[in-house]
């Protein structure tokens, strides 16, 4: 599966794109990834020296954390996550992504309960086109 979510970020990063359209793109393919409940494929997104900095206030650094990290919110049953973009820009080598998330997660007792927050993406530009990100944080 994370083939086809890479390719079809590639797909929808052509030169002289709007980096609002990009970002999107690349949103829509990280919440079918999550949604997916495919760490691995949740990981693909994410560069070899990527820093992840999710609200735990952990640093987790390239896609086998990033894997860890996502695979332990899959198994407690983390669900539904939605990116609505805020606002992007970029050039020819970095795009950087603001948005509102959004996901079900679980309280104390087990019963379902929305979760959400901000998060900051920067993103860079492969050879190949596509993006993968860099520096991803969220509160």
């Amino acid at each position: 599966m994370s083939a086809v979510l890479c390719v079809c970020l590639s797909a929808a990063t052509g030169a002289g794109a709007d980096p609002a359209d990009d970002v999107q793109a690349a949103y829509s393919a990280w919440d079918a990834a999550f949604n997916a409940g495919d760490a691995k494929a949740v990981a693909a997104f994410y560069g070899q020296d990527a820093i992840f900095l999710p609200a735990t206030h952990d640093v987790i650094k390239g896609p086998d954390g990033v894997e860890k990290f996502f695979g332990g919110l899959f198994d407690m049953g983390v669900t539904g996550h939605k990116l609505e973009l805020i606002e992007a820009h970029g050039d020819d080598d970095m795009l950087v992504g603001t948005a509102k998330w959004s996901a079900t997660g679980k309280d104390a007792s087990g019963a379902e309960q929305p979760w959400g927050g901000v998060a900051t993406h920067v993103f860079e530009k492969q050879d190949d086109g596509s993006l993968k990100l860099r520096v991803h944080t969220f509160n």
